[in-house]
Order: C-alpha cells, then structure tokens, then sequence
C-alpha cells in the first residue's frame, strides 16, 4: 500500500539521513520513477523533505522531524530489536512487515536508546543460518498468497480448504479447522483439526489455499506450545518406532540419550559402561545412532540391529582393504 511505503520512506531518511533515488527506490523495492512521486507527496503533505544536487545528492528531511516513544526503556528496546532479528516470521509470510515494522520502532525510540539499543543488537546472534559444523539450515520456501490465505484463517476462526501433497500420496483437497501456526528450524506449520481429529500440516506441502467463509470449529483459547507438544510426543512415540538394549561409554551417554526417543532402564556394568534401554523412531534410525558411537557403543540386542551395524562396518573395512 501507497500510505505504508510513504511511512517508510520517511522513516528511512530519518535513520540514515540522505539517501539517492536508487538506494530509497531498492530498499522499497519500487522504480526510481515511482520514488519520485512520493517525495513530491510528501512534499505537498508538509514533510521537510528537500533535494541535495551533486555527484553525493539526494533527498533528506530537515533537522529534527521526529516523533519519539518515551516508555520504552533500553532493555524494552533491545528485546524488540533481538525479536526483529529472528527469520521465523519468514515462514508465515510477514518478513516484510517485520523489517517495516522493526523501521518504526528504532525510529520510535529515544535518541539517547536508539544507537545503544541498535548496537547491543548487533553483539547477539539468534538462530545463525548455520550451525558449527556449517550444516546450513534448510528454509522452505512457501508462496506468500498461500501463507496469507492461511494465516488469514487462522486469524478470523474460518474454515480452510486446502490442495494439500503429503509424502507418498497424490495432492489432495481437505477442509480443516485451523486452529494456529508453528515455526520450528525455519519449517512452518499449521494445526488443524479435520472431523474433530488432530492433524499438522507442513506449509511447505501447501499446494492452494482457500479461506471459507464458514466458522471453523476450534475452542476459543488454545495453548499453541502445549497443543505441540502433544502432537510431537505423539508422532516421535508413533509408527515403526523400536526398542534397543545398548552398552555405552559413560562419557558417551549424553550422546546416545540425546538421539534417542525415549529411556525406558538404565544401569551401570562392572567396567563403567552404562546398559540403557531406549527407544528410536525406527530401525533406521537406531542403526543410524548407534553408528554414530562407533565403538563407544555396542547394540546387544535386537539380533537384527547387530547384524545391521556389523555388515556395514564390514563394507566399510571392504571398501579400504589394502589393493598393493
């Protein structure tokens, strides 16, 4: 919208002073020609916006337009700014209301909180794009008009119709009740109900969305963290899941319990390993755990699960066998 871009427009030159047409005109993602024509609106609506002419031109605002929020106190400010830093509202389709937003509120604070604020910022990193290991974070991409129709739903307590593709099946049409959105690892989700019962869907497998004008049938109060809580549990402690006994490496054990669903025993042997009864999603990924140990580990039972480790470990001694 028109008034929005204005409003940013001013709230940029007043944080980084003078600007060129091509600079404002990139940071609104608008033609240099359009730029033009908000400056003469301003103009005409009594901002203090003027022109500098030369090869270091622009446009700028007179000294001291501005308004401030006197009751936020540094550490308010701060917590705004940190909160303005994360990407999870990217997976609901508001990134560019959050940057606009976050514009308004640095513009809003004091003078004597707004270079501390931004700078105390910029010492904090929440949720870097990669871990340690440089394992980048998979972010999915979702058309912002699905994220719309849906968050729009959920917002107004409408009925959802949705062309939803799960793994496996043919993309199909389903009407949900939806009861709130979930980001988790830059993954977004919806929770719905569909003829009273349970049900999470990944937005990223959103084909079409369409906001009906029916009244969903949802409680009027929902504790979204709860309500995932369950469903995790659920799903995890569901399915194909297993049960292995594992000797471990004490110095280990934080590393096996951390993969692991669920530890149902734990005792210690006389050489100070540790014998553990825990439970994995499934056969894949109990190989895949105790593979990971590699001989701070040893899988005593299931059969399958032993027979499993020692053909891969065999392959792998196969594969590096000495050819001279």
């Amino acid at each position: 919208m028109r008034a929005d871009r204005l409003v940013s427009l001013v709230l940029l030159l007043r944080q980084r002073g003078r600007l060129s047409a091509t600079a404002l005109a990139r940071e609104l993602e608008v033609s240099t020609r359009t730029v033009l024509r908000d400056i003469e609106a301003l103009s005409a609506a009594g901002v203090p916006v003027y022109a500098e002419r030369g090869r270091h031109g622009g446009f700028a605002l007179l000294p001291g337009f501005q308004t401030e929020l006197t009751g936020l106190n540094h550490d308010e400010a701060l917590a705004l700014l940190i909160a303005g830093s994360r990407r999870g509202a990217q997976a609901f389709g508001l990134g560019s209301a959050l940057a606009s937003a976050m514009l308004k509120v640095v513009d809003a604070l004091p003078e004597s909180y707004r270079d501390t604020a931004a700078g105390a910022a910029q010492r904090l990193l929440i949720d870097p794009e990669t871990d340690l290991l440089s394992r980048r974070l998979v972010t999915e991409e979702v058309p912002d008009t699905i994220v719309a129709e849906v968050r729009r739903a959920v917002f107004a307590g409408h009925k959802l119709r949705i062309h939803y593709a799960a793994v496996g099946q043919t993309p199909k049409w389903r009407t949900v009740d939806p009861i709130g959105l979930v980001t988790v690892r830059e993954q977004g989700y919806l929770l719905a109900t569909r003829s009273g019962a349970d049900r999470t869907y990944r937005l990223s497998r959103v084909l079409a969305a369409e906001e009906l004008a029916e009244p969903a049938q949802r409680p009027d109060r929902v504790d979204l963290d709860r309500a995932w809580q369950e469903r995790s549990t659920r799903f995890r402690t569901g399915g194909d899941s297993v049960t292995v006994l594992v000797r471990v490496n004490a110095a280990r054990r934080e590393d096996l319990v951390g993969t692991a669903l669920a530890v149902h025993a734990e005792e210690a042997d006389a050489d100070g390993w540790l014998r553990l009864e825990v439970s994995f999603q499934d056969p894949r990924h109990a190989e895949w755990a105790l593979w990971q140990l590699a001989t701070n580990a040893e899988a005593l039972t299931p059969q399958w699960l032993r027979t499993a480790l020692r053909n891969r470990a065999a392959a792998i001694a196969t594969r590096y066998e000495d050819s001279s």
